[in-house]
């Protein structure tokens, strides 16, 4: 049985994951983490039922999840916290699936640190959409054919979502560029701004967008555009139960999606 530990199990994420750990056959929920709520049981907050699992303070996380023989750790919150949780949990032998977005590289490298640091097994996504890792991999196919075309990507989402462009417009830029061998990004438009071969990226937030993206691909006469569209957040969830399930059967080490869909 896999033991899975959660930060921001309060939040819209962290109880959508409870939820999905709960139905994952061959998993349980070990410990619960939050800045409010402390004390409460996750199941309860979750809203699937008493797990007898207290919500316990981040202060008390490496002996919390040494005591509760926690397996790994699945953490969607915020950059300025995971980049503090997530090395107090590979120091505590706990595995790491981390779907924070707005990690700067700085912030990537202190986890990947921690990781080879304390042999264990992690993983960082902005997407564990199965859904999206696909349209990656279509990305990079289509782009080798299309590298003379102007290419723009337009991502929306909801109002409460705090970073902007998303992860997962910041991975499709980059696929395309690696495809291309380098490209320069613009993100937005304003006043005189004539177009070159860059990348432009585009953000739209409103109402209640669990995440779109489309990547446009310009040329004269014609165009093709590629789009995913996650009709919930419940692709996100489970994509990442699935990869906490992986890394805990893979050796010490830093893994892709790509690696645990065999793409």
């Amino acid at each position: 049985m896999i033991r899975a530990a959660v930060t921001g199990a309060s939040g819209r994420m962290g109880k959508l994951i409870i939820s999905n750990i709960m139905a994952f056959d061959g998993m349980q929920l070990s410990a619960a983490f939050d800045l409010v709520n402390m004390g409460t049981d996750a199941g309860e907050t979750a809203q699937v039922g008493s797990l007898g699992v207290p919500i316990s303070d981040v202060k008390d996380m490496e002996k919390v999840l040494k005591e509760s023989a926690t397996d790994v750790l699945i953490d969607f919150t915020i950059a300025d916290a995971t980049v503090v949780n997530a090395p107090r949990a590979a120091s505590a032998g706990v595995n790491l699936v981390i779907g924070t977005t707005g990690l700067s590289s700085e912030q990537k490298q202190i986890i990947k640190a921690a990781v080879l640091k304390y042999d264990v097994a992690g993983i960082i996504s902005p997407n564990f959409s199965v859904g999206v890792n696909v349209f990656f991999k279509i990305l990079a196919e289509a782009s080798k054919y299309m590298g003379d075309f102007d290419i723009e990507i337009i991502e929306a989402h909801h109002n409460k979502k705090k970073d902007a462009p998303s992860g997962t417009a910041i991975k499709a830029a980059d696929v395309i560029s690696a495809a291309l061998g380098g490209k320069e990004y613009v993100y937005g438009r304003q006043g005189l701004a004539p177009r070159s071969k860059e990348i432009g990226i585009h953000a739209v937030r409103g109402g209640d967008i669990a995440g779109d993206h489309t990547v446009l691909f310009a040329g004269d006469g014609e165009r093709i555009e590629i789009k995913h569209q996650a009709h919930s957040r419940q692709s996100f969830a489970s994509g990442a139960v699935k990869a906490a399930a992986w890394v805990c059967n893979a050796g010490p080490g830093m893994y892709t999606m790509e690696d645990i869909l065999g793409l």
